[in-house]
């Protein structure tokens, strides 16, 4: 069973264990399970946590805040979430990535009203999971860039 659900995507350690809880493992054994799976390779929470940082960050454009709050949601070690984070923005980091959101955003805020689009992009930001200490220049930026 465990494999079936692992050729389907990856999992981490937690997802896996309820998930075979669910179809009808009891703990101890989904437990074992998984422990061999580990030792195997086949499930790897810093493997997992690093992919996942890295395609959330660049393809839907999230934050460190919203990256870091799925990760612990689906049971990844806090220090495997850091380094997960950390190493999916690279070099340019998080501002970087902020920064392509805020100008795929702005066009069409602006579109919507000019008045009310630094309020709005500012929101948009906040909400991928960008901080308010990144946030607040990048929108005065953009906000600047228009007038």
């Amino acid at each position: 069973m465990a494999y079936e659900l692992l050729s389907r995507k990856a999992w981490t350690h937690r997802e896996l264990l309820l998930r075979l809880q669910r179809r009808g493992a009891p703990a101890p054994i989904a437990e074992d399970v998984i422990k061999d799976l580990e030792q195997q390779g086949y499930v790897d929470d810093q493997a997992f946590a690093l992919a996942w940082a890295e395609t959330r960050a660049r393809q839907r454009h999230l934050g460190g805040r919203r990256l870091r709050q799925e990760l612990v949601k689906k049971g990844v070690a806090p220090s495997a979430v850091e380094n997960a984070i950390e190493q999916a923005f690279g070099p340019s980091g998080e501002e970087a990535e902020a920064l392509v959101a805020a100008r795929r955003e702005w066009p069409r805020l602006l579109r919507r009203g000019a008045e009310k689009a630094p309020r709005r992009l500012r929101d948009h930001l906040l909400r991928r999971g960008f901080s308010a200490e990144l946030v607040e220049p990048l929108v005065k930026q953009m906000a600047r860039l228009e007038m």
